[in-house]
């Protein structure tokens, strides 16, 4: 493709007018064109501002000839629709996570990009592209420290006005959820989740901190803390603990201060500012494969694979048992 991809979003909330930003402004070989939105004054606003053509509805958008790509960014529930939507369209489709709520909609749109006989459909699980997750997959991969045998993680948010009990694995822990079988390449075999003393800054009944233990097929044991109010800022952690070496998630690359008798590296308060960059390599290398004509990145049947782990560490939380995690070999038209 030699000219712009041209580029429709469906939701124009918060993330999808960073998209729009980030394309439209940083970013090169396509642009953002058009947006839809259920709620319609809203849209006609950020299209003004952006200089986009409105859609009264995102159906009529994603059909249309002069559309390219579409990026869907609307409420959890409304995912599985557009990206279909899409598919039949016969065009390229990003979706932020979750691919859809539920795993059998995920399995849908798995199953009709596999009758459609083309990968159009990428998920948005963005930290594949952090520079350091990146780091961590290399030296796995090189074989130099031996096998993982466990992993210990945390994802901490300052706070998180409005979670509930039953949003840290699904809202936040999903990330470590496909992250994490990307850099060790096998998938789950069970779950559990546990409550440690709750937070004096946990609103209502929400019981947080939360970890979740996952089992891998060959054994790797992992923890992952959810802690949403720890309240000194956003901290993402993970080590690799090898048979000959211990591998950590590089920190931000932030400045010291020296000031008031004190050395201080400054933390990150939310995701954003830590995965800045994660974005714009995610977004840019979409770009470049939908000109290629190919998707490159994590696929449906990835964000179908997310969805089944996180619903059985759901369960896990409930019930507080340990449950098992049945996953289904990968279709041929998934291997790459």
């Amino acid at each position: 493709m030699e000219k712009n991809l041209n580029i429709g979003i469906v939701g124009t909330g918060a993330i999808g007018r960073t998209h729009i930003e980030r394309i439209n402004r940083k970013l090169q070989g396509a642009k953002v064109t058009a947006c839809a939105d259920a709620n319609l004054d809203f849209c006609r606003s950020v299209a003004e501002k952006y200089g986009l053509k409105v859609y009264e509805n995102g159906e009529d958008m994603i059909a249309d000839d002069k559309i390219n790509a579409v990026i869907v960014t609307t409420l959890d529930a409304f995912h599985e629709e557009y990206v279909l939507a899409a598919i039949k369209a016969g065009k390229f489709v990003f979706c932020e996570k979750p691919l859809a709520p539920e795993a059998q909609a995920c399995r849908r749109i798995a199953e009709a990009e596999i009758a459609a006989r083309r990968q159009l459909v990428q998920v948005g699980f963005m930290r594949r592209y952090d520079p350091g997750y990146r780091q961590l997959k290399a030296l796995i991969e090189s074989g130099e420290y031996g096998s993982p045998l466990m992993l210990h993680c945390a994802h901490r948010n300052p706070d998180a006005p409005g979670f509930t009990t039953d949003m840290p694995v699904e809202n936040s822990m999903i990330h470590e959820i496909d992250v994490l079988r990307w850099l060790i390449g096998e998938n789950y075999i069970s779950a559990e989740v546990v409550f440690p003393k709750t937070t004096k800054y946990a609103q209502g009944a929400l019981k947080d901190p939360q970890i979740m233990y996952l089992t891998t097929e060959s054994g790797i044991r992992i923890d992952v803390e959810s802690f949403v109010n720890c309240r000194y800022g956003y901290d993402i952690k993970c080590e690799v603990v090898c048979e000959e070496g211990s591998l950590n998630l590089p920190e931000p690359a932030n400045a010291m201060v020296r000031s008031k008798a004190s050395r201080m590296t400054p933390i990150c308060r939310d995701w954003s500012e830590r995965f800045i960059e994660a974005y714009n390599v995610e977004f840019q290398e979409w770009i470049n494969s939908c000109r290629a004509g190919v998707v490159n990145g994590p696929s449906a049947w990835d964000g179908y694979l997310g969805q089944v782990a996180a619903k059985a560490a759901s369960k896990a939380r409930d019930t507080q048992t340990r449950i098992a995690i049945k996953t289904e070999p990968t279709p041929d038209f998934y291997k790459k």
